[in-house]
């Protein structure tokens, strides 16, 4: 007998919502690691921006925004690009970006992740030895979501960004804000300075890194 409530699990919206969440997540990666050689977990901030905007646009369920997050979590393998291209321009294989090779290995280095990735789940996820692997929070968040409905995740990730975004623009643009610290000191004739920086981007990589 079929169920009276089926759970949709692969949707058209949810296709573009994906997609939409993987280009934007794997262009933020590149530009981390381009800047700091760090790159930030895409399952779970991508599970939280799934769960609220399927729940606005009404039915949204369970494996549907599993899908979603499984979609959006290419973004932080698709960014590892950031390491390969640039090292076979210094290796000197290339002199330049050629846009269809470029995409090519892209694509192809996309697919044999995913191939080699199936046979490795039972060993990496299923049987893992780690207590609390990234698969198992993304369930834990998705399955808390559908259970409570509440709208927490989304409203700090919303909050975050339009506060990262206000202080990037007040120290980088108006320049009203410092984004760093120095401190000097004398002993004698040497001179000795402490500096450092922050930045509301390695915040947020490390946030979700962790």
């Amino acid at each position: 007998m079929a169920s009276p409530n089926p759970q949709r699990e692969l949707t058209l919206r949810g296709l573009v919502l994906g997609a939409l969440i993987t280009v934007v997540f794997t262009a933020s990666n590149v530009y981390l690691g381009l800047r700091i050689g760090l790159t930030f977990a895409s399952s779970i901030p991508a599970a939280v921006i799934s769960m609220a905007v399927l729940r606005l646009m009404g039915g949204g369920t369970l494996l549907e925004n599993n899908m979603v997050q499984s979609q959006a979590s290419a973004a932080g393998t698709l960014s590892c690009v950031f390491a390969t291209f640039p090292g076979l321009i210094i290796a000197g294989f290339w002199t330049h970006f050629p846009f269809w090779q470029t995409a090519g290995l892209s694509f192809a280095g996309g697919v044999l992740g995913v191939l080699f990735t199936i046979p490795l789940r039972r060993a990496l996820v299923t049987h893992s030895s780690l207590p609390y692997p990234e698969g198992v929070a993304a369930a834990e968040i998705l399955r808390a979501g559908a259970d409570k409905g509440n709208q927490r995740g989304l409203q700090a990730l919303i909050s975050g960004s339009i506060m990262a975004s206000i202080f990037s623009f007040c120290s980088g643009g108006l320049r009203l804000l410092a984004d760093g610290l120095s401190l000097t000191a004398t002993a004698g004739s040497a001179v000795f300075q402490l500096s450092a920086a922050f930045s509301p981007a390695l915040i947020g990589a490390g946030i979700w890194s962790g």
